[in-house]
């Protein structure tokens, strides 16, 4: 495992598949150093392998389950303990619960807060001081379309994706000057492991999703680069975005509700 002084590593969450796995490679053909991190070891020492090979890069890799509490800052302590600098930091990890709120499972949806807004502003927090210090660094977290809505069945989710669009946007205004930027994904459904692990793959919204991996994180790539704030991927998306703001919440939430419900 390298342990050497690198400049310009990308800190990636959520390495091992789906959006997490795309960005890895998309950032080691542009001949960035990697920061890979995951659950599945055996994943992330696969994809390093890849990378490694095939582009000429170091990579790291840190086993870490981020529901644990504890995990941020082992994460920031081991990249400390390399001797790493993160330039850029993606925030990608993340999950969703199915269901109704009374009857789904109170620890995993203590997990899904624990990953989806806990870990990632620990994460922030941490890395951005060296970042505010050396003038320069980037930070692109994930949210989702589902953050500018009410999401009945996944009503713990899409509140996780709401705070992660607010909680970007905010930052990006306050490091204004700082030479830190803050720019915050918003993909519509997208065929990944995700609706699988969340129960979903059945349901209309997911069913008929035409996003695509690689255009998604092509596009929140070329946002990130570019330093804008909030990416929404494909023109559909973006409409549908501006449309639900006008309509009466009432009736988005039939919508979305009735989107999700499983056939």
């Amino acid at each position: 495992m390298y342990t050497g002084s690198v400049r310009n590593a990308v800190l990636i969450t959520g390495a091992s598949s789906g959006f997490g796995q795309e960005f890895a490679r998309i950032f080691a053909k542009e001949k960035y150093d990697l920061i890979l991190v995951a659950r599945s070891q055996d994943k992330l020492e696969e994809l390093a392998h890849e990378l490694k090979e095939q582009n000429d890069i170091l990579v790291k890799i840190i086993t870490a389950d981020l529901a644990d509490p504890k995990s941020a800052k082992k994460i920031y302590e081991s990249v400390i303990d390399a001797q790493l600098e993160v330039s850029i930091l993606i925030n990608n990890a993340g999950f969703a619960t199915y269901g109704r709120f009374d009857t789904n499972d109170y620890q995993e949806e203590l997990d899904e807060i624990e990953v989806n807004v806990v870990s990632l502003t620990q994460l922030t927090k941490l890395f951005l001081p060296a970042m505010i210090h050396a003038k320069s660094g980037r930070i692109l977290n994930v949210a989702s379309t589902a953050a500018f809505l009410p999401g009945p069945l996944m009503a713990v989710y899409y509140a996780t994706k709401a705070y992660v669009l607010s909680f970007s946007e905010a930052l990006s205004e306050e490091l204004k000057g700082t030479g830190v930027s803050v720019s915050v994904l918003c993909p519509g459904p997208t065929k990944t492991g995700f609706a699988t692990r969340a129960k979903l793959k059945n349901s209309p919204l997911f069913r008929n999703a035409t996003n695509d991996v690689s255009r998604v994180v092509k596009a929140g790539y070329t946002g990130l680069m570019a330093e804008e704030v909030v990416i929404i991927p494909g023109i559909g998306n973006k409409l549908q975005v501006q449309l639900l703001r006008i309509l009466p919440r009432g009736i988005v939430r039939r919508v979305v509700k009735r989107a999700q419900r499983e056939s």
